[in-house]
């Protein structure tokens, strides 16, 4: 997912929880990004993953496939 501003953060973490409570956080990995978006946010939220642009993300994505 990707947040272009502040106020649309809060609902990455509703998109996480709800993975969580339909019982796919094992199977559906989660990697957030944009630019109001940090590392310490990811991990706050649950997020499998942060990555600070598209290559980034690519290599979040290879690492989370290993």
């Amino acid at each position: 997912m990707s947040a272009l501003l502040t106020t649309t953060m809060p609902v990455m973490k509703d998109v996480v929880d709800l993975l969580r409570a339909r019982g796919l956080s094992g199977t559906t990995k989660v990697i957030v990004g944009g630019a109001p978006v940090s590392d310490a946010f990811a991990r706050e939220i649950g997020a499998d993953a942060y990555a600070y642009d598209a290559a980034n993300a690519v290599e979040r994505v290879r690492a989370l496939i290993r």
